[in-house]
């Protein structure tokens, strides 16, 4: 192996972190430092590092980023109303960035010559971690263990563990029938008993959202107070980005919102099954929609839909730190300067339903021209006669010509 000085590795205290923390001391023989990232995963992550001690790690980061996660990666993904393949709100590819930004921060902190992660050499993961070191430090050092060691199974990881001295709970050494990422915004679910996609998942799998059939019989409202397309207050209380999120969840969880069962297109190119929960999430996108409706211009929203598709395969393959995303990115946040108010959705079984919006400063809805009553001479009805041959003048050259 080439010499390595130092790595930063990202760092759970899992079983497979742990192994891979034994690994990089005995095969590069090189001072590792831990870096472990609260992104609202719901997990205590202090054992970590007791964890790291163990280990004789002299360098230890446990920092909560919870807040800039939400305020500076998952809003604005959001003001664009992101969607990956037409469902899936890309929990895990979002946060994706912000770690990897943050384990080059501490590479560069501590004069470590490299980064290591413990996405596999099939997945995603891997992608979006290194092309995010490569863009902050373009001579970074990339040590991507499932790609160069030979345990190659839970099996192998297990006994590597136990050969080492590595403790692992008694709960990891059983499994889980899943492979599972978590963080403020989602919990996936991947492999294992899901890797049939003609299977239906157990109930007991989820573990933020009760089933809609079992959820409370009576619907709860809930007001959304917007500024430039952000959210700032929940039924009339102002909350911080991370805390908003956190009470989306709760709330959507109660009412068995956000479930999705998904075959999806990896960058890599399989095709994987994933199931995953985004309660909150999927409340943010049917409101962020309500507010837009009635506070953008009917052009900008649509070239921001055509756009959107395009914005949300960046985030989904890795290039958040690329120098299009930005661009993008600068766009959409233009567009949200108007997107004040508020909205009202009904949570109820399952669904998420706009019962009202409305924005006092900036609201393009004009009732005096929309209205089925008489409108003052606001609208005249028969300029519309001339805008309606205009428009069919294409289609009625072409029929005159097959007619000849």
């Amino acid at each position: 192996m080439d010499k390595v000085k130092k790595a930063v590795l990202a760092f759970s205290g899992g079983l497979d972190t742990s192994v891979i923390l034994k690994w990089l001391q005995d095969t590069y023989q090189c001072e590792v430092v831990t870096f472990t990232a609260d992104v609202g995963q719901g997990e205590e992550i202090e054992p970590a590092r007791a964890k790291a001690v163990q280990f004789g790690i002299k360098e230890i980061f446990i920092e909560d980023l919870r807040e800039e996660f939400v305020r500076d990666y998952v809003f604005p993904m959001f003001r664009a109303n992101t969607i990956y393949e037409g469902e899936y709100l890309l929990g895990t590819s979002i946060a994706r960035p912000l770690i990897a930004k943050r384990q080059v921060e501490i590479a560069q902190q501590t004069g470590a010559d490299a980064v290591s992660h413990g996405a596999t050499g099939k997945g995603n993961d891997q992608v979006r971690f290194e092309l995010g070191y490569y863009a902050l430090q373009p001579d970074i050092r990339v040590i991507a263990p499932w790609r160069e060691w030979d345990l190659t199974s839970r099996e192998k990881l297990l006994a590597y563990a136990e050969k080492q001295g590595i403790p692992i709970e008694m709960k990891k050494k059983q499994g889980s029938p899943y492979s599972m990422d978590a963080n403020l915004l989602h919990i996936s679910y991947e492999g294992r008993a899901l890797e049939d996609p003609a299977a239906e998942p157990e109930e007991s799998m989820w573990r933020w959202t009760v089933s809609p059939e079992a959820a409370p019989n009576e619907p709860e409202y809930l007001d959304l107070e917007y500024e430039r397309g952000d959210i700032v207050a929940l039924n009339g209380e102002k909350l911080s980005p991370a805390a908003v999120l956190a009470r989306l969840n709760q709330l959507g969880g109660k009412h068995g919102i956000g479930r999705l069962d998904l075959v999806e297109n990896r960058y890599v190119g399989m095709k994987s099954r994933g199931c995953y929960e985004t309660p909150g999430g999927t409340i943010m996108l049917r409101a962020h929609r309500a507010i837009e409706s009635i506070t953008l211009d009917r052009e900008v929203a649509h070239l921001k839909d055509d756009l959107m598709p395009r914005y949300a395969a960046l985030i989904y393959n890795g290039y958040w730190w690329s120098p299009e995303r930005k661009l993008l990115q600068g766009l959409i946040n233009e567009s949200q300067v108007n997107v004040n108010g508020w909205v009202r959705v009904k949570l109820y079984k399952g669904n998420v339903t706009v019962v009202g919006r409305d924005s006092r400063t900036d609201s393009l809805f004009d009732p005096n021209i929309a209205t089925f009553e008489e409108d003052g001479g606001a609208y005249h009805q028969a300029d519309a006669a001339g805008f309606i041959k205009l428009n069919a003048l294409r289609m009625r050259i072409a029929k005159a010509l097959r007619r000849r």
